[in-house]
């Protein structure tokens, strides 16, 4: 029997989910034995990920969203591989995106059952994002620069919507409101390329924002990351190109650049806004200008 840690936070989903979260208890209780620990604030479940792998835990489960997984799995990657716990996911977030773009089931009993089977177990890799100041944090997900950062801080404004409505929203108001395209000198696996960028997202998954599907090529465990690089264009422009990404077809807009690489590096004339599965890692106060990309392959042995 595997010792699991059972890390759940009682925010996510705007803090909908007490009735579903008893439901999973007893179910869990029935399955085998786990210990449940709730997040307090935010950053917690880094803290809580790593103590507990430090404490012997074989499986840790993340129940929430994309960002409480976000912080459990920086928590997971400060542990050496050959400690490192194996990683459990019971999706209870307003979005769901790395579940639903990893294959993963959503259903969220089926997904506590998964948790004390062998049954579904493979390998995935994890992103990870330095700044210039020598910064570094892990994602699982999604890294978005620019505009779909701007659309991530836009929607924590907006409470009386959830899912992808809630980001439909937030990328108009950002279209109206946020339109900034910093010029930025970039290596792509060591190719150089330089031009204004509207957006920069970068996928070890599919999609973000309850939907957007913008790096429809992406694989978890391919050992690369998939990029969709957007040039400037008008406000009418990028309205047209919001159901292009939601359907996951941009890529056939000459103004998108899509493709795969290992490594990504990029300085920017402006500070940048920057989030990593939801969660912002810059904002223009924190005046970060030069940021690289990188994938760690097989980071994470995934139970879902």
């Amino acid at each position: 029997m595997y010792r699991i840690k059972v890390i759940y936070n009682p925010r996510a989903n705007r803090g909908r989910n007490p009735r579903d979260i008893t439901e999973l208890r007893e179910i869990a209780r029935t399955l085998g034995a786990s210990e449940w620990i709730h997040t307090e604030y935010p950053g917690h479940a880094i803290l809580l990920a790593a103590q507990a792998a430090r404490e012997g835990y074989q499986r840790v489960v993340s129940i929430g969203g994309d960002g409480t997984l976000h912080e459990i799995v920086n928590g997971l990657l400060q542990i050496p591989d050959q400690e490192r716990p194996q990683l459990g996911i019971v999706p209870m977030g307003s979005g769901n995106d790395f579940v639903v773009g990893v294959g993963a089931t959503s259903n969220i009993r089926r997904a506590i059952e998964h948790v004390f089977d062998d049954a579904h177990i493979r390998r995935i890799d994890a992103g990870f994002v330095r700044f210039g100041d020598g910064a570094k944090h892990y994602w699982c997900n999604m890294l978005g620069i620019g505009f779909d950062a701007a659309v991530t801080l836009q929607s924590q404004h907006i409470n009386w919507l959830r899912g992808q409505a809630m980001y439909f929203l937030a990328a108009v108001r950002t279209i109206i409101e946020n339109y900034d395209a910093p010029e930025m000198i970039m290596e792509l696996d060591g190719s150089p390329l330089r031009q204004r960028v509207q957006m920069l997202t970068i996928g070890n998954g599919t999609r973000e924002g309850g939907g957007f599907i913008t790096t429809p090529d992406a694989q978890v465990d391919d050992g690369r990351l998939d990029y969709a690089m957007f040039q400037p264009v008008s406000r009418a422009m990028m309205v047209r190109l919001i159901p292009e990404v939601m359907r996951g077809t941009h890529g056939r807009f000459h103004q998108v650049r899509m493709g795969k690489i290992v490594v990504l590096k990029l300085q920017a004339d402006r500070p940048l806004l920057i989030h990593a599965d939801g969660e912002m890692l810059a904002r223009y106060s924190d005046n970060v200008t030069v940021v690289e990309v990188g994938i760690v392959p097989g980071a994470l042995t995934l139970v879902s």
